[in-house]
């Protein structure tokens, strides 16, 4: 049994990169809204250490306005060929704009005007609204770097929670827990 739950996670996610041929670091991210009602999409993690996992998108969409809200998040990795999950359970915060500054410049440049052409998560009227708003940012931009929006950034979970779920066959799974106390990390397993 690892020590880390960094540890062990690195270990799966290196070998979901050597194995998963899309996107091994799709990561469905879970939040509700001030009712209640949860909410569950694909985003990508885009970084992770001893701090916390990283991804980003618009502030203003409804993932940024339900963590705004409620910092509690769940992230669930699942990699189907591999048999395993990870759940990872925790708070939410913004990234600095520094860090938020430097992964936006490593995009490519159309997905740079995507972020100043959509209004993630509301209402389009139509496919040509968005782009025309693509050409709109486009020429803006013209013969120049692209900047950052300041309704675009990342967050970091900082995670007190997680499952490392290995799929045995008859679902006689194995199931490997670890909460955090203060600093340190309790560990335990669940019965599949």
């Amino acid at each position: 049994m690892s020590e880390s739950p960094f540890q062990k996670f690195g270990e799966w996610f290196a070998a979901a990169g050597a194995s998963e041929p899309n996107d091994p670091n799709a990561v469905t991210l879970a939040t509700a809204g001030p009712d209640g009602r949860p909410a569950a999409r694909t985003v990508l993690l885009k970084q992770w250490d001893g701090r916390g996992f990283v991804f980003y998108g618009n502030l203003h969409s409804r993932k940024g306005r339900e963590m705004a809200a409620n910092p509690s998040v769940a992230l669930l990795f699942h990699w189907k060929s591999l048999a395993r999950q990870i759940r990872i359970e925790g708070q939410v915060a913004q990234v600095g704009d520094a860090e938020a500054d430097a992964y936006f410049a490593t995009r490519p440049r159309m997905s740079q005007i995507g972020a100043w052409a959509s209004d993630q998560s509301r209402p389009l009227a139509s496919r040509e609204v968005f782009e025309e708003r693509i050409s709109a940012a486009e020429a803006r931009f013209s013969g120049r770097e692209v900047t950052r929006p300041d309704y675009w950034s990342g967050w970091r979970l900082v995670p007190d929670y997680f499952e490392f779920w290995q799929g045995v066959d008859f679902r006689l799974h194995d199931r490997l827990v670890f909460t955090r106390k203060g600093d340190e990390w309790e560990t335990g397993r669940l019965f599949p």
